[in-house]
């Protein structure tokens, strides 16, 4: 669902590096008023959060997928409802990364690599790892660290922070990252020690098992990679470089899990298509994954996720036909299921036939009306086939949830482009560039309505008011950017 938009889009603001693991520490219960909210408040925390998260956007290393992102954030809030501490809000999002890792960043920021999704053998192996870095969010282990580094200031950290995440991908942006200052002295203060990492796993595996996932899973994770990192050599596993696993720390967990109740669990398909659509979007080349998903249909009869995963490959390279044979045998199966419809609907879409990619999402809406990515796929395709006011209503009247609101903000703007109306349109992207952490260009995008010498007074209000809105909860913009233009 990419599309161009006409107006001018600012450059996302970059401060570091990025692309795999990021950190924290602590082993007590944090406490109202401790000293970790002096070193950094919780609105200093969303705020380097929203920075490192702005550069992974702008460095294209997030996949943009409503089906992936809602599965993983659907996943996350299950977890955060059985969680006995409350996190603050959650921003979930996936790594185009195919190595396995996830990794909290401060403010609620929670990242998941493609490669961690793709590689559980099951649904409570993933859920144990985002339980554990869960633990981390609601535990505050970043600001925690900071508490010793008084010289720190929130630039400084968003860089060492990013750099950490960026580590194993790119050592010389992370060595220039990490020579501000005396910023590789605090670095080691974000690493994770023995203490903090068994802190996550007790309260991550407790969390899981009250959420019905099977605590045992944890174990049988680590024991995985424990092994699988031995034929690696120094290669190993960017989740065991910033999460250690050791002898100790598997009994822990082993011996946490059996005290929890036992429960058996079955995944669902939604897991393992979107195990297939991971898989599907981030290889490099479709042909590659093409081959992959054929490889596996034929070690047997061919899993509903392995059809989907080709039918996707084949779609990326042009193949409407032979993926819409494909993905059959997994649709008559299960006609409800929403991945599969909204895949159908865009074959159909792709193959010049608009009415019916709308009938199919239709459908899907039908049996499924809160499905956020069936939502937003529904008016796209509207957009496509020159509806700009339906697509608009559609997104307007229709309740989502579970952080899709960029993905909203976006295709509301395209719709008032194509509608004509180009002062609702730039209030919406600046909405969109908002959420994706660019205030700046928010600004730009505000501004530049606000300058239209045709804007009325209702309009120039709500722009006015948005634009304070953002200046109050950005803390570092320029001057300039922080005076509105003159009224016209």
């Amino acid at each position: 669902m990419t599309r161009t938009f006409a107006f001018a889009l600012p450059a996302l603001a970059l401060a570091g590096a990025m692309n795999a693991a990021a950190e924290p520490s602590s082993v007590d219960l944090p406490r109202i008023g401790e000293p970790a909210d002096v070193a950094l408040s919780p609105m200093e925390e969303q705020r380097i959060g929203s920075k490192i998260t702005a550069e992974l956007y702008a460095r294209d290393f997030i996949l943009e997928d409503a089906e992936v992102t809602e599965y993983v954030a659907a996943l996350t809030w299950r977890l955060v409802a059985a969680a006995e501490a409350e996190p603050p809000d959650l921003t979930v999002f996936v790594m185009k990364d195919p190595r396995i890792n996830a990794f909290a960043l401060p403010g609620g920021f929670l990242g998941v690599n493609a490669g961690l999704l793709t590689t559980v053998r099951n649904e409570s192996e993933l859920a144990g790892v985002l339980a554990h870095e869960l633990a981390h969010v609601t535990q505050r282990h970043i600001a925690r660290a900071i508490e010793g580094t008084q010289t720190a200031n929130i630039a400084t950290w968003a860089a060492v922070l990013a750099a950490i995440v960026a580590a194993s991908a790119n050592p010389e942006v992370v060595i220039a990252a990490l020579s501000l200052g005396q910023a590789a002295t605090y670095q080691r203060e974000v690493n994770f020690t023995r203490a903090h990492e068994l802190e996550a796993d007790r309260i991550g595996i407790r969390t899981m098992a009250r959420a019905h996932f099977d605590p045992q899973a944890v174990a049988s994770f680590f024991v995985r990679l424990e092994q699988q990192s031995r034929l690696y050599g120094n290669q190993i596993p960017e989740f065991l470089r910033t999460h250690p696993v050791n002898t100790t720390r598997i009994s822990e967990a082993r011996m946490r899990a059996a005290a929890m109740p036992q429960q058996k669990v079955q995944d669902p398909l939604e897991f393992s298509l979107m195990q297939a659509r991971a898989h599907a979007l981030t290889v490099e080349r479709p042909s590659v994954a093409a081959e992959y998903f054929l490889g596996q249909i034929g070690k047997g009869a061919g899993s509903a996720g392995d059809r989907y995963g080709l039918a996707i490959s084949l779609a990326r390279l042009g193949e409407y036909e032979r993926a819409m044979d494909t993905l059959k045998p997994a649709l008559n199966d299960y006609p409800r299921q929403p991945n599969l419809t909204l895949l159908e609907a865009r074959i159909a879409l792709a193959q010049g036939h608009p009415d019916q990619a709308l009938a199919h999402l239709n459908r899907a809406l039908m049996h499924h009306p809160r499905y956020a990515p069936a939502i937003l796929e529904y008016a796209d395709t509207l957009l496509s086939a020159g509806k700009p006011d339906a697509a608009r209503q559609v997104l307007l009247s229709h309740e989502q949830s579970l952080g899709t609101r960029m993905e909203t903000y976006r295709l509301l703007a395209y719709a008032a482009r194509d509608a004509g109306q180009t002062v609702e349109a730039q209030y919406q992207m600046a909405n969109y560039l908002f959420e994706r952490g660019d205030p700046g260009g928010a600004l730009a995008q505000l501004d530049a309505a606000l300058r239209l010498s045709s804007l009325s007074l209702q309009d120039r209000s709500k722009l006015r008011a948005r634009r304070s809105e953002i200046v109050a909860a950005s803390g570092d913009l320029t001057r300039q950017q922080q005076r509105p233009p003159p009224d016209r």
